[in-house]
This record gives structure tokens, sequence and C-alpha cells, in this order.
């Protein structure tokens, strides 16, 4: 049962009609497996021409896989367009050595709004939310689904405390709660709890329903950086 705290957190959204486990588990993978190779297919092109762009930017790897958690506590592979200079660890380790207001930052949520690592394309796919579109990939292989809680590190975990089971019951997904309900401008506590409340009511009704309002999030970038 979801504790009131994190309904209120969680979503305005309208309670989910629920699905049986077994259908609901077929149902929604199937609508991740249709939607993402109608999205690859529709956005071939665009796909080509945003590794060109980042390759020949400074002749880096078009794309950056990250160690993420999974269903099951599992790690995979999280790929993206690099959005980032190919030394960006090394930079950002010397950024919070040296700088205590960006370590503050870093530690809050894990997230800089003045992140030196990221080139001027880079930035444009972030904001953008483009540099998330080889995560379909991801998608098809079964790391992830079209919706679904934010992935995170493992060093991210303990944050979660006793919510992380709910975490781990379904896997991660391009767009969730938190993409349509302000994104970085929310704190990381309430994040959470948008995590838990999806975790816990997961359908195909609630998923079709995030996936419509990501749209305009999108265009309107809210709380992207």
């Amino acid at each position: 049962m979801m504790h009131q705290r994190d309904i209120a957190a969680g979503s305005a959204a309208a309670k989910p009609v629920r699905v049986g486990p077994i259908a609901g588990g077929a149902l929604c993978r199937a609508f991740d497996i249709v939607v993402a190779l109608a999205v690859i297919l529709f956005t071939a092109p665009l796909l080509i021409i945003i590794a060109l762009g980042v390759k020949l930017h400074d002749g880096g790897p078009a794309l950056f896989g990250h160690e993420r958690i999974g269903m099951g506590g599992r790690t995979f592979r999280c790929l993206k367009f690099r959005s980032m200079v190919v030394d960006a660890e090394a930079r950002l380790a010397a950024l919070l050595a040296a700088d205590p207001q960006a370590r503050a930052e870093w530690a809050k949520d894990f997230k800089l709004r003045r992140d030196p690592r990221i080139t001027p394309l880079g930035d444009f796919l972030r904001r953008s939310s483009l540099d998330e579109l080889p995560q379909l990939f991801n998608v098809l292989r079964g790391d992830m689904s079209i919706v679904g809680p934010r992935p995170i590190v493992r060093s991210e975990a303990v944050r979660y405390g006793a919510r992380f089971e709910s975490y781990c019951a379904v896997r991660p997904g391009i767009t969730g709660l938190w993409q349509v309900s302000g994104r970085s401008d929310t704190t990381y506590r309430r994040r959470v709890a948008m995590d838990a409340v999806y975790a816990r009511s997961k359908c195909l009704s609630w998923d079709v329903k995030i996936l419509l309002l990501t749209v305009p999030a999108v265009f309107l970038a809210r709380g992207s950086y």
C-alpha cells in the first residue's frame, strides 16, 4: 500500500487502473518494444547527424555508456550521446577539490547548474533531451523501459533507503514521473518518492499518460540542465 506522503510527493496524476501482474508485464514490455522501434525508425537520420556532430566536435566517441542500476539490482551500461568533454571525470574531480560551492551542489543532487565539462553541442543535446535517444537501444535490450524511475548509479542507492527495493522492482525508464514533474528543479528526496510511487503502481495506462506528458515537458525544457 502506498503511503499518503509518497502519493503527494510523487504525482498529482489520477490513480491508474491496475493490470494483472502477468498480463501487465507482457503488455508493458510489448509497449516498450513497439515505441522504441517506432522512434528509432522515425529518428534514424537525426541519430546519424547527432552522432557525426559529436564525433566531429573533438574526435571523441559519439556514445557514452555509464554503469547504472537496473531491475533486480543488476547493473547495465546506460547509453547516451556524449555531451561532455573526453576527460570529464578528471575535470569533475579537479573542480570538486578546488571549489567548495560546487562540491556542496554536487553532494546535494549529483548535478551542477554550470557544469564546465559540458560541450556547447552537449548543452543543446541535454536541454532538448536528445542526448538520451540512444537509450532506446537499452529498451530493446531489456535494460530499460520507455517509462520508469530515473536510472541511478551505485553511489545513489544509499539515498533511497528502504525505497531502493521499490526502485529495483521495475526497469528504469527514459522518461518517468520525475521528467514530467520539473526534473532538476525538484529535490532529490521528491524524486525518490516519485520513483517509489511509480514502482508500486506501474501499469500500462499510467505509462501511456506519462509518455504523453513527456512531449510538452521536453519541448518546454522544464528543469532541464
